[in-house]
């Protein structure tokens, strides 16, 4: 009897178990709802890059996912930014760079499967609106519909008195909301949230505020009055320990206005103000979807990712915009939200964007692409403390290299200058340490971050890094060199 009693209550756990394989093998892998914001740096109130911004939608969201403090773009421009992250290779694997030429023009990265793509070939539907790759969405996503209007709506003359290029400029414009392509994006998406699918879904959506010019309509800027606006803290030396090199790599006076020029017009606060407006203006269009997917079928099924592209200078070094290897161009916020996903957690080990790659494929039970150079998160999204052996790797232009630790930023140069900064003690970079005595061990494990081949860069049509790279290799030779 005893031996019938224990063969019985076998049998039923050996059914419980195989009835819970399969459903768990007939479950409905998570959809995706993935979300990048052009230009966004840490100002946003969850990072606390600063004080004054308003971002509600995309706090609330930190709230329920993990939030990445310490995650960095590959390289601080649009282009090999968004190639890189599509792909999960860095631009010294593909030779993207600058912002010219298109992930198909990089034998290695045109044949590399693309994010999207592989999704479609798991059976995903892929769909999207607004910028999410560079250029030419449309030949990765089956289903993409379009930027919209993209950086317009357009004023007839410009409004600030920069007589410079078209896209650098700053004010209240134009009238209404439901006249940005941002409002268009989130009014698209939205609705896409309320359809019905049959299978799952991977909704991309690129909002293209704070990227300039930084025009939203005026209730935005009266968030923000001009005389309250803080400006960043700025060391007046802070230029005096970096290389010759590094300045001429990162000057960009022929594209953006020089921080001398802006200082003479007194434009600084109206600049400030304007990015802090655009961002206020993005988040609440974030805010619009997150609302969508809460009330849909789908939101106890999805994945959230939401991150900036790069990050941006607003007088920082006195640089304006991107395009530089210092913290204020490569940290961006990022966030994974969605099923499984323990709220309200914050992680500080260095990540990279093109970790979301691999992150998504486990998080949705994909098979693994050996290919992929990122790391999948998903130890971090379990145990935000997990130990993390891994550094982030940021570029700009063949040779010039950035290394980001839990505590550290090294920096070589292709002239062979280096910086060092402490963020323990010196969160602005105000301090090269590169000179002072110790360090050897530390620069030594960070340097070996940095790849020992690189691809030759890709050429295309017109890039705006591309100047700047020139300039600083037409004056290249060996300064501020480490004597450890």
């Amino acid at each position: 009897m005893k031996l019938i009693n224990f063969i019985a209550v076998l049998i039923t756990i050996m059914q419980i178990l195989f009835c819970s394989a399969q459903k768990n093998k007939d479950a409905p892998r998570p959809n995706i709802l993935f979300i990048v914001v052009d230009d966004l740096n840490d100002w946003v109130g969850c990072t606390q890059g600063n004080s004054q911004t308003k971002t509600p939608n995309i706090d609330r969201l930190s709230s329920k996912g993990v939030l990445f403090t310490n995650a960095h773009v590959q390289c601080a421009i649009c282009n090999p930014s968004r190639a890189s992250f599509m792909t999960s290779l860095y631009p010294a694997t593909t030779g993207i760079y600058f912002n010219e030429g298109d992930i198909t023009d990089s034998p290695v990265a045109s044949e590399h499967t693309l994010l999207t793509r592989r999704f479609e070939t798991e059976g995903y539907y892929v769909t999207g609106a607004g910028k999410i790759y560079n250029i030419d969405d449309q030949k990765y996503m089956s289903n993409y519909v379009g930027r919209f209007e993209g950086f317009g709506p357009f004023p007839e003359k410009k409004l600030s008195p920069y007589t410079g290029v078209k896209l650098w400029d700053w004010g209240a414009y134009p009238a209404a909301d439901s006249l940005m392509p941002d409002f268009k994006i989130a009014q698209w998406g939205s609705k896409k949230l309320d359809e019905n699918f049959n299978q799952p879904f991977f909704l991309g959506l690129g909002f293209i505020r704070p990227h300039v010019p930084l025009y939203v309509p005026q209730k935005w800027f009266d968030l923000f009055p001009l005389k309250q606006t803080q400006i960043p803290d700025i060391k007046q030396d802070d230029l005096g320990d970096i290389a010759q090199y590094a300045l001429n790599l990162t000057s960009l006076d022929h594209i953006e206005p020089p921080h001398k020029w802006i200082i003479k017009n007194d434009e600084w606060h109206h600049l400030v103000q304007s990015y802090l407006a655009s961002i206020a203006f993005a988040d609440a269009q974030i805010g619009k979807v997150l609302d969508a997917l809460e009330k849909s079928k789908y939101r106890d099924n999805t994945i959230i990712v939401l991150f900036g592209d790069n990050g941006f200078h607003l007088g920082e070094k006195e640089r304006w915009a991107k395009q530089t290897l210092w913290e204020e161009s490569t940290r961006v916020p990022f966030i994974i939200a969605g099923p499984g996903i323990k709220g309200n957690q914050k992680c500080t080990k260095p990540v990279q964007l093109l970790d979301i790659y691999p992150t998504l494929l486990e998080l949705c039970g994909l098979k693994k692409d050996q290919m992929l150079e990122g790391h999948s998160l998903l130890p971090l999204l379990k145990s935000p403390n997990s130990d993390w052996p891994y550094m982030a790797q940021s570029s700009f232009g063949p040779g010039n290299y950035s290394i980001r630790s839990e505590r550290y930023r090294y920096t070589r140069y292709n002239d062979g200058s280096e910086e060092l900064y402490d963020h323990l003690t010196d969160s602005n970079e105000w301090n090269n340490l590169i000179n002072k005595p110790g360090m050897k061990d530390i620069i030594k494990e960070h340097a070996a971050f940095i790849p020992e081949k690189q691809a030759y860069r890709i050429i295309g049509s017109g890039s705006t890094g591309h100047k700047a790279y020139r300039d600083a290799e037409a004056l290249k030779r060996p300064t501020n060199k480490s004597e450890n």
